[in-house]
């Protein structure tokens, strides 16, 4: 089952078993088993929107061993954990702009976790129970400024620097997932999360203890190997496993005040 945000109003629709619908319900005050749908859609999926607003992005850092080795860093003893700015999120479709102040941004991409309620100091079995699903995400990162600066705040929070989408797969195996990136068509990374050093419930568990996890939250769980700089005319793919595919063209900095 899909959970699709769509524009212009970002009215949630479902695809289940390939019919989409409407969907009445609000996804993160009732359970699946209970929602209420409306009219079937068969124009297909028109202006999708980010699946989520969230109140905060977080990432968690280095949690692959290859990723953390191929950028000469350490693997930590414990996760790695950083925020975004909320402001970066775009959805499927919209351009990544590269900011002037960097040469060099990244692509990362990412299994995203969606949180359904709150959570605050759970325990690993609460914080799988309190995640509403999965989706792709790409978090872009100004590497150059990443390695001057001591936190990653800047780096990692410019304007479009969190695609996410297409939709949210509900109530996914948070233990049979991959993620796969591509540029131009060329295949970048590849892992199921089962090499990451921590696994999704334990991560979700790990930052309910240091902040309370909101509906809608968005926690980004690591990329692996295999990250590398975007360019001016370049497209990337962000395919997680029964999610879908998240494309992003990639634009220069044209000036102004807009992003």
């Amino acid at each position: 089952m899909i959970l699709y945000r769509l524009g212009p109003d970002g009215a949630y629709a479902v695809e289940d078993d390939g019919e989409l619908r409407f969907l009445y319900s609000d996804p993160f005050e009732t359970r699946p088993g209970g929602w209420e749908y409306g009219r079937e859609l068969e124009a297909g999926l028109p202006g999708l929107l980010p699946p989520v607003r969230p109140g905060k992005v977080v990432g968690i850092g280095r949690n692959y061993a290859a990723h953390a080795r191929e950028l000469g860093n350490d693997v930590p003893g414990e996760p790695l954990v950083f925020l975004k700015s909320p402001g970066s999120v775009i959805g499927p479709t919209a351009p990544i702009v590269l900011p002037p102040e960097s040469s060099e941004v990244h692509f990362e991409g990412e299994v995203a976790v969606v949180m359904r309620e709150r959570l605050c100091r759970a325990s690993r079995e609460e914080a799988a129970d309190a995640v509403l699903g999965v989706t792709c995400a790409n978090d872009v990162t100004a590497r150059d400024l990443q390695r001057g600066d001591k936190t990653f705040a800047r780096a990692k929070s410019f304007d479009t620097f969190c695609p996410v989408g297409p939709g949210i797969l509900v109530d996914a195996d948070l233990a049979d997932l991959e993620v796969v990136t591509r540029v131009n068509g060329e295949e970048r990374q590849r892992s199921g999360v089962d090499l990451m050093l921590w696994d999704i419930p334990d991560l979700v568990a790990y930052v309910s203890r240091m902040m309370s996890l909101e509906p809608g939250d968005l926690i980004l769980t690591g990329t692996p190997a295999g990250v590398g700089p975007l360019a001016v005319g370049d497209r990337v793919e962000v395919e997680v496993s029964r999610v879908g595919v998240l494309e992003s063209p990639v634009e220069g900095w044209r000036g102004g005040s807009g992003g």
